[in-house]
């Protein structure tokens, strides 16, 4: 039975799915109208605060995404009006992150590490639906464990500039530390390599937070517990609460752990106009996602397009207000890092007869918390045999790799960061 505090919730994907939308819709929409208002009411506050939102970004153009220096961040100096900016769009560029000619080396080595070990004789093509749409072969390169990959990730310039990031969350309420944004789970994925001339189908509008588990966990029903009750105006899309335990349902396009921000790092220098990434720079917008399904023009079985083994697709047909505030990042040099909310709408542009290398490794900000300690064993197995991690699809390119990153070239923070310190 569904109480006015207990919504029907399903911890692994449910059998019938059709079944457990119709159930759920219908107990969010009482437990919404036993608060006295209506679900168009709730809705429609959400809504307002999102079309504010979009005119801002419209209005900003070309200066939407914010630019925050290294420099200040290792000192301690961002400005708080820039704080305030990341705050507000959820997603940023870090300049100089990294030594351009240290992030120039690092693609280099990469792309000796593959050549060494025959990785484009061996290739089977993309592992995942996804990715596989991206059109160049390969763009997605399924490598995890080059010297390049593991020397960023747990570099202390990595680290100060991911311990900044989480910092702007809630992470302690209730008497409870939802995670520690000093420390950084080691959370390993590929790299994209896009040569001068390479056309691209680029990817499409999305969410890689979550599918339907989003509104069928108990976490994530305590997460979106203010949006779930018809209190939207209490919403907080920087609140931890809840987020660092709960189970995603598995698929090709999962992520186990909690992200505080996506991130990738530039390996090469990449034009606006280039088939980059582009964002909805409203974290915020969450809110209009998640209750846009409950209203009466959607099916009582469909999540606007939600499903299982999918990205969470954002469209024309059910999210028209937020396609208005698409931002592309501006140019960027080989050594910037580009960052985006986990809640970040986003997607990357198409592409005809690219100008330049188009080269990322993706590092996100993942800091330790139950759920990102329970995938550490897993990821120290994948990290040892050379394995494609349980997030991805299983090729397993490195395992006979012999000049992959070993254990013993692990320094305190990419021990921490696996557990195994």
């Amino acid at each position: 039975m569904t109480t006015a505090t207990t919504l029907p919730h399903w911890e692994t994907t449910p059998p019938d799915l059709k079944a457990a939308i119709r159930e759920v819709k219908a107990a969010i929409r009482d437990r919404i109208a036993a608060s006295g208002r209506t679900i168009e009411d709730v809705f429609a506050v959400a809504e307002a605060r999102v079309a504010e939102r979009v005119a801002e970004v419209e209005k900003a153009g070309a200066e939407a995404w914010p630019v925050i220096e290294y420099a200040d961040i290792a000192a301690g100096a961002v400005p708080e009006a820039q704080v305030a900016l990341l705050r507000r769009r959820g997603c940023a560029v870090v300049r100089g992150h990294f030594e351009r000619e240290q992030a120039l080396a690092w693609d280099r080595d990469i792309l000796d590490y593959v050549e060494r070990n025959r990785f484009f004789e061996d290739y089977r093509g993309a592992g995942d639906d996804f990715f596989g749409s991206v059109g160049s072969r390969p763009e997605i390169y399924p490598v995890y464990w080059s010297s390049a990959q593991m020397e960023a990730r747990q570099s202390d310039r990595m680290a100060r500039v991911q311990s900044f990031l989480n910092h702007l969350w809630t992470y302690e309420s209730g008497g409870v530390q939802w995670f520690d944004p000093d420390r950084d789970s080691l959370y390993p994925d590929r790299i994209r390599r896009r040569p001068p001339g390479a056309s691209s189908g680029g990817l499409g509008t999305h969410l890689d937070v979550g599918t339907l588990d989003l509104w069928m966990t108990r976490a994530y029903q305590q997460a979106f517990r203010h949006l779930f009750a018809g209190s939207v105006e209490r919403y907080d899309p920087w609140d931890a609460s809840h987020r660092t335990a709960g189970p995603q349902y598995p698929g090709t396009t999962m992520c186990s752990v909690f992200r505080t921000f996506q991130g990738w790092t530039a390996l090469s220098d990449m034009a606006h106009d280039q088939g980059v990434l582009f964002t909805i720079p409203i974290p915020e917008a969450m809110a209009y996602l998640m209750l846009r399904p409950l209203l009466p023009d959607v099916p009582d079985d469909d999540m606007c397009g939600v499903t299982v083994n999918q990205v969470f697709p954002v469209s024309e047909r059910w999210h028209p207000l937020l396609l208005r505030a698409k931002s592309g990042i501006p140019d960027v040099r080989a050594g910037d890092t580009v960052w985006w909310h986990c809640d970040v709408i986003h997607g990357v542009a198409p592409v005809e007869d690219q100008q330049g290398w188009g080269n990322v490794m993706y590092i996100p900000a993942a800091p330790w918390c139950p759920r990102n300690e329970e995938y550490a064993p897993k990821v120290r197995e994948a990290f040892l045999a050379g394995e494609s991690p349980s997030d991805f699809p299983e090729e397993h390119y490195e395992r006979d790799w012999p000049d992959r990153f070993r254990a013993e070239q692990l320094n305190e923070t990419g021990r921490r960061g696996l557990g195994m310190a």
